[in-house]
């Protein structure tokens, strides 16, 4: 393997590849020389993530896959929707963007995700998981009532599985008529049978026609029988094929079951697609296909996670890039000071949706394997479940990205803050995310966890302010909280105790007097306001920096002061529009400070999407920065012009 990545991945010797600019090209092959092109993909796509990061053991498993559909449907007229768009970097190098690939995950490049904005062969954007058959679905129906007869083709993955969209879709396609293909890819499950010669030989034989064409007939025999035997009938023709593929689950949610079968063999993917695409059933299909998450590539195979998600990297070595860090992670400290308080408190919980490095919960564990708990990608059940262990006096943590945390936002407001129970929500990836982009950024936590009512909502400046805030944590008993802080490094300026103290809930502090300008800060911008104020000082203007901590409940008391003794009041935060500023400014507009005079400028994200970056030029984009600030506050002033925080120049 090693001298072929050599060949290809330095030399780029990719022949078949070269003549391929899109799928109908890849048509155009014969058979035969599909396997050579899949391993030219593969060694293409390596070489292209080396040089720019990604998510690469989900493509790696996927290649003969994304070459069988694109070679057996006639894409992109046929719909092929991919489920979360990890494992999509195969298809865009096949879909007239492989001259683009080396621009993957940077700024004005290619999205590591797929993106209707992006290119037609990207019917529906996906960053999130277990979406692709219920929008599969949509498009089957809509194609349907419009007349049409092409084919729409979901792709999900076993990780996507655990998801309960995925089953609410499969039920509600189960139930109609509308033809949709779902292929499972399935690189970890262990839920089938070997796969081998028989189970290819059965997969073949109940996709093709003579097969569909007696179990037509055999239905119409059935339909004439008297009610109970043609129920008995029918199950007995089901549960015959459960036993032989077993597919019996996904039988009983209306589903056609073919697999399963080895996602790497062409001889095994190719007959199976073309009898699925060439048969008449009038309802959905699902083809199990067995994969290898990273297959082809010794490091990745080799690697616990699969490279999974990587930087840079070395093609021969696989030894990536990474820079020692030069401060922890945000999410380490937050494990270690959750570790501390549960040495001390055994009603400590802690609970992740299949993020557990990402969020901490992984070291937590380490010490406290019975008191943590991996839901799967069910963040809706996962806060519900902590609501559970909360009504038995338990101190459940969950830990979930901001941005996957929406998807549990009923389940926050009905099964936690509605009953006043102590779940603690520990928020992390808020605010900027870098290079994946939009669909993971962290923008809209302050303003959908800041207008429930008794929600407490903490923002650390740096990481000590962290540990204190996960101490503070414990002692919230009577509401649910929560505690946001972003991804990556905290400021290393400091050494951390071996626990946190508790702050008096609700109120911030003042780091810095000045008189002419006020700049209330929530979060890690703090810094960046520091620097601001310097910037104003310099021109002659000395500012008041506070730290908020708390988004709720307000400080109200250094609110009303920043707003007596100064004329220009800034509040920052690294959110949406709707957020902590929203809750500041009501707060002024109802204690009447806009009737005399002041002048308040919310500091926040803008209301545009801001695409995948580097982290500081997105804070640079959105005026988040030391720069934007100062620029801010100088307008305010009647000094400069500031750009509106409602767009990006």
């Amino acid at each position: 393997m090693e001298s072929r990545v050599s060949q290809y991945g330095h030399n780029r010797q990719t022949p078949l590849l070269d003549t391929v600019k899109n799928p109908a090209d890849l048509r155009t092959l014969e058979e035969s020389q599909l396997p050579q092109l899949a391993e030219e993909l593969r060694l293409d796509m390596i070489n292209a993530v080396s040089r720019t990061g990604g998510h690469l053991g989900a493509g790696l498993g996927v290649v003969e896959l994304t070459v069988a559909i694109h070679h057996v449907f006639n894409t992109p007229d046929d719909k092929l929707i991919w489920d979360v768009g990890h494992q999509c970097y195969p298809h865009k190098i096949l879909t007239e963007r492989r001259d683009r690939i080396g621009t993957l995950r940077q700024g004005g490049g290619l999205s590591g995700f797929t993106t209707r904005k992006e290119s037609i062969y990207d019917p529906f954007g996906a960053a999130h998981s277990s979406t692709s058959i219920s929008a599969g679905l949509g498009y089957a129906v809509a194609r349907d009532l419009a007349g049409k007869d092409n084919n729409v083709i979901s792709v999900i993955g076993d990780g996507s599985m655990t998801a309960g969209m995925a089953y609410e879709a499969m039920n509600n396609a189960g139930a109609m008529n509308s033809r949709l293909i779902v292929i499972l890819n399935d690189n970890d499950m262990s839920i089938a049978p070997p796969v081998g010669a028989l189970s290819a030989y059965l997969s073949r034989l109940i996709s093709a026609k003579p097969y569909q064409s007696m179990r037509h007939m055999a239905k119409e025999i059935i339909s004439k029988l008297p009610p109970r035997l043609e129920t008995a009938a029918k199950r007995a023709e089901e549960y015959a094929r459960g036993f032989l593929t077993g597919g019996t689950l996904f039988e009983e949610l209306g589903f056609f079951y073919i697999g399963p079968i080895d996602g790497h063999d062409f001889s095994h993917l190719l007959p199976v697609l073309k009898n699925v695409r060439d048969c008449n059933y009038d309802g959905p299909v699902l083809i199990h296909a067995v994969t290898q998450k990273g297959k082809g590539y010794e490091p990745a195979e080799k690697a616990a996670d699969k490279y999974h998600g990587v930087s840079k990297f070395d093609v021969v070595s696989g030894k990536q890039e990474k820079s020692p860090p030069k401060a922890p992670l945000y999410q380490n400290v937050f494990a270690k000071a959750l570790i501390a308080e549960a040495r001390e408190d055994d009603k400590i919980v802690a609970m992740t949706a299949a993020m557990p490095s990402g969020t901490g919960i992984n070291l937590f564990e380490e010490e406290f394997p019975d008191r943590t708990f991996d839901v799967g990608i069910a963040e809706q059940h996962g806060v519900t479940f902590c609501a559970g262990m909360a009504c038995e006096g338990y101190k459940p943590y969950a830990a979930i990205y901001s941005t996957f945390l929406q998807r549990a936002y009923d389940q926050v407001i009905h099964d936690v803050a509605i009953q006043s129970l102590p779940v603690r929500f520990i928020i992390d990836r808020a605010g900027m995310v870098g290079a994946d982009g939009v669909t993971h950024q962290g923008s809209y936590d302050l303003a959908y966890l800041g207008c429930i009512p008794d929600m407490v909502l903490m923002a650390p400046s740096d990481e000590l302010e962290l540990m204190h805030m996960v101490a503070t944590s414990t002692t919230i008993n009577d509401r649910p909280s929560a505690i946001r802080f972003p991804r990556g490094e905290a400021t290393g300026r400091m050494a951390l105790p071996e626990r946190g103290t508790v702050l008096e809930i609700g109120k911030g502090r003042v780091i810095r007097e000045g008189k002419h300008v006020a700049i209330l800060a929530l979060g890690t911008r703090l810094d960046d306001c520091l620097k601001a104020a310097e910037k104003l000082a310099a021109r002659g203007y000395t500012t008041t920096v506070a730290d908020a901590r708390f988004a709720k409940p307000l400080d109200v008391d250094l609110i009303r002061d920043l707003a007596n003794k100064h004329d220009v009041l800034l509040t920052v935060e690294e959110g949406s529009i709707g957020g902590f500023s929203s809750l500041v400014s009501n707060y002024l507009a109802n204690e009447g400070f806009f009737d005399k005079g002041l002048k308040f400028r919310p500091v926040c994200m803008p209301d545009v999407f801001i695409d995948h970056e580097s982290p500081a030029t997105q804070l640079a984009q959105a005026g988040l920065d030391a720069e934007g600030i100062f620029n801010r506050a100088l307008a305010a002033l009647g000094q400069g012009v500031a750009r509106p925080s409602s767009s990006i120049a």
